[in-house]
């Protein structure tokens, strides 16, 4: 599985570093990384429903003293605008976590605006399917449910390529277990989710 190795600064704690990663989170994490080479000390960051945007952004404001705006684009502009200025002023970070960039913002403060578009974004992606097989095995692990060899990796080529999709999947699987307790298995799990509408079509292995 392809657990972060975190930089020598981030001292692993016991349940937050839990974070998987893959070339759908790489690109971030590394920008997170080397936030003293920011060229501004703020960035937004980006990534679809359930992909662990906000939890890495509270592993990094812990590590890194700064200041976190989770759903960002919700928050009053004011306060953006003085927290943003705050982190140039202060030279520690300021981290916002948001659905989509700013320019999908509906930001009406020239100021606030302007400096947006001065900041640094970072994405997260849809998964691919290699961290959909490990945080599969990672989440079923968290619940108790051990997976069989091979289900993960059946499983991530098979459900939508989404947070949501995997996470309602562990759900299924786990509702599945509770009403008959049982030892998961391929079979049990194709019927489960296929119950539940969760398949697709399989994807080539590449």
């Amino acid at each position: 599985m392809g657990q972060i190795a975190l930089p020598l600064d981030w001292h692993a704690s016991q349940r937050d570093e839990d974070y998987l990663i893959s070339a759908a989170n790489r690109e971030a994490f590394d920008h997170l990384k080397s936030w003293s080479l920011w060229p501004v000390m703020a960035t937004v960051l980006t990534g679809p429903r359930r992909s662990g945007r906000s939890l890495l952004g509270r592993i990094f404001v812990r590590k890194t003293g700064g200041r976190l705006f989770d759903d960002a684009e919700a928050h009053d502009e004011e306060d953006l605008f003085h927290a943003w200025n705050e982190a140039q002023e202060r030279r520690k970070p300021l981290l916002l976590v948001a659905a989509a960039p700013p320019p999908l913002w509906q930001v009406t403060l020239p100021d606030l605006r302007s400096r947006l578009a001065a900041t640094p974004h970072a994405a997260i992606h849809d998964p691919d399917d290699q961290l959909i097989a490990d945080l599969f095995t990672k989440l079923l692990g968290d619940r108790g449910i051990a997976a069989p060899p091979d289900l993960a990796a059946w499983v991530a080529r098979r459900i939508e390529r989404s947070y949501v999709a995997l996470i309602r999947a562990v759900e299924v699987l786990d509702l599945a277990l509770f009403a008959r307790p049982r030892r998961l298995s391929l079979a049990m799990a194709r019927d489960a989710l296929t119950e539940a509408g969760l398949f697709q079509r399989a994807r080539s292995v590449r």
